[in-house]
């Protein structure tokens, strides 16, 4: 069984991600394998908030070298999560704007 901190992984910390935060809208790594409800539901149990919409994106591995040696990132995925208007907003990423 998965637990809430195996789905969340990391949040991503970008300037892109820095500026939706004023729509209440969250960027978060997650488990390749995690559905959209399985990623609300370890949002509102992590955080104590209420999830609006999920939306997932697959980020594909890319090369990548190093001088002589060649090799690639890894595959991961992405959830951009939207908070309700009335849900409180994430404490962790008040202290970062």
């Amino acid at each position: 069984m998965k637990t809430v901190q195996d789905i969340i992984i990391r949040p991503i910390i970008t300037e892109d991600s820095m500026a939706r935060i004023a729509d209440k809208t969250y960027t978060f790594e997650v488990l390749k394998t995690a559905t959209k409800p399985e990623i609300a539901d370890a949002v509102e149990k992590l955080f104590k908030v209420n999830v609006a919409s999920v939306n997932t994106i697959s980020v594909k591995r890319k090369p990548k070298r190093m001088g002589v040696h060649s090799g690639y990132t890894k595959a991961w995925k992405k959830a951009i999560v939207k908070l309700t208007a009335d849900s409180k907003t994430i404490e962790f990423f008040d202290g970062m704007n």
